[in-house]
């Protein structure tokens, strides 16, 4: 499940992942990404991962090409997890988008956010 959190605004989007991502759960952030690309923006996503276990097969497959289709178009992208595997799926991301992408522990979300916001 993916949650959309307050601090999203102007060209951030801040969600809070949990459990399994579905394409459903992909599809609600598609429109929040064209919202700032066509303001001419680019986005800068907050990804906070808490019990987070991965997608399912549909949801996977949506947020890769989501991820493929918008690769220009990330500026920042801070992943704040609790799990050493969330630091590898940042890892992996880097040479797919241009974009700034930071690993931060949840102790750390409050940095997190100060560092997505500059």
């Amino acid at each position: 499940m993916i949650q959309i959190l307050e601090f999203t605004k102007n060209n951030i989007i801040a969600t809070r992942a949990e459990d399994n991502l579905t394409e459903t759960d992909i599809q609600k952030i598609h429109p929040l990404i064209h919202n700032i690309v066509n303001r001419g923006q680019n986005v800068r996503w907050y990804f906070e991962m808490e019990n987070f276990s991965g997608w399912n097969i549909k949801g996977l497959w949506e947020d890769i090409k989501m991820d493929l289709s918008h690769a220009e178009n990330y500026e920042k992208i801070a992943m704040v997890g609790e799990k050493k595997w969330q630091d590898w799926i940042t890892q992996f991301m880097k040479p797919f988008t241009n974009a700034e992408i930071r690993y931060f522990d949840l102790e750390e979300k409050n940095e997190a956010k100060e560092w997505i916001s500059l």
